[in-house]
């Protein structure tokens, strides 16, 4: 993966080989290096053992608010809270290659999972879209952990098809009145602010009748049901509005641009580094494997070592692409590639982790997931977690567009079908 290093020596740096092909140095600079000691020392200090536990135990893409909002506050004190925010905003200003190795450092530190709904995914939409008024008062309350968001666009026959949704948002002077419901809403029992989609206008295109707008979760008419998942989890929920009124002043965007910006906010939501999070479960699916003697059947090794080829390229291509928008490109169809590569050998490694643990994954108690259990679990002390994930990544391929969208989107962008 190594190319020639420029005079530069920024990662991705465009070189010539002597037969005027061009090559690209995926290799990261020394001041690079320099940061990713800064981050490992940082995380060495304010990580706390609590902390740490509570990472280990995550069991999806999201930990319990109350861990990751301790370490929200944590990275908040030094300012590296939003590290794909621009420094006017509160953000670190980091560009696209230290944001990468931070997030590969906290995903090997096992830090808690902070929520992207408020950092990653609404706080984008704010600062491109939304007034001066708007990014004023949000921001700040995102970055303190103040606000707790969740995200409401999928209903019970809008799914993957999300033009099709039918809640509805009626004009009514000032406001808008809602009636209808949304589904797989992520950790909604914890969220004071949502940002959704709702319908405006029936006439015309599906698309063009659809509106984006922040919604207080404590405005009467709301109601959440909870959603208990395989493994256990209370993570999702359905929430229902009943004449709910919502000021207009609330609306990000025109009315009816909603599709426009639900466009511009996935791509932020698939634009993930998923290497390093793949190669922790990994390394952890190996651990399990010595000690269950897995590791010592061919076939079982045979599988591993596909894996870990798959996901030395994965790596490869997420530094690739990186390269790629550190000089400028705007990657579309790439981000759909990683999403579905990264969730696709996730879930490999899960079923692979099943294997591994064969009759020690059978018995299962969601507690044993929980930091501080005082009962273990039988087999390996990882087993429950490992049972837990496998259960809860069935999703990765669904949510964010399930990945047959995603291939769809990127034989239509990459190949032009």
């Amino acid at each position: 993966m190594h190319g020639l290093r420029t005079e530069n020596r920024q990662m991705g740096a465009a070189g010539r080989r002597a037969d005027g092909e061009k090559t690209m140095d995926l290799r990261f600079s020394d001041e690079d290096e320099a940061f990713r000691a800064e981050v490992r020392a940082f995380l060495a200090e304010n990580l706390t053992e609590e902390l740490r536990a509570a990472g280990r135990a995550a069991t999806s893409a999201f930990s319990e608010k109350e861990w990751n909002i301790g370490w929200l506050k944590v990275l908040n004190a030094r300012g590296w809270a939003a590290p794909h925010w621009p420094v006017e905003h509160g953000g670190t200003g980091w560009g696209v290659v230290r944001r990468y190795i931070f997030d590969t450092e906290c995903a090997k530190a096992q830090t808690p999972h902070l929520s992207p709904m408020g950092l990653k995914m609404v706080s984008p939409v704010i600062m491109a879209f939304g007034r001066q008024d708007q990014k004023d008062f949000y921001l700040p309350r995102i970055l303190s952990g103040e606000d707790y968001w969740c995200q409401g666009y999928s209903e019970p026959g809008s799914g993957s098809d999300l033009a099709s949704l039918k809640c509805r948002a009626v004009s009514d002077g000032d406001d808008y009145v809602i009636d209808g419901t949304k589904i797989w809403t992520t950790q909604a029992q914890f969220a004071n602010r949502m940002f959704a989609l709702v319908r405006t206008d029936t006439s015309g295109k599906p698309q063009e009748g659809i509106t984006f707008i922040l919604i207080d979760m404590d405005t009467p008419g709301i109601s959440i049901q909870p959603i208990i998942t395989i493994a256990g989890d209370h993570e999702v929920n359905q929430v229902f509005f009943d004449g709910v009124r919502v000021p207009k002043a609330n609306r990000i965007g025109k009315e009816g641009e909603g599709w426009t910006i639900a466009k511009y906010l996935l791509v932020h939501e698939r634009g993930n580094a998923w290497g390093a999070g793949v190669r922790v479960a990994l390394e952890r699916l190996a651990r399990v494997a010595r000690e269950t003697g897995a590791a010592e059947d061919e076939g079982f090794r045979r599988r591993l070592a596909e894996v870990s080829i798959a996901l030395d390229a994965l790596t490869v291509t997420e530094h690739r692409v990186m390269s790629a928008i550190s000089q400028g490109a705007m990657m579309a169809a790439e981000s759909s590639m990683l999403k579905t590569q990264g969730t696709e050998l996730m879930q490999q490694v899960n079923e692979l982790g099943l294997a591994a643990l064969e009759y020690a994954g059978i018995p299962y108690a969601h507690h044993w997931t929980r930091p501080g259990a005082n009962d273990a679990p039988m087999g390996p002390a990882e087993a429950p977690i490992m049972v837990a994930q496998y259960l809860n990544n069935r999703a990765m391929s669904i949510y964010a567009g399930t990945n047959e969208v995603q291939r769809n989107i990127m034989a239509k962008l990459a190949l032009g079908l």
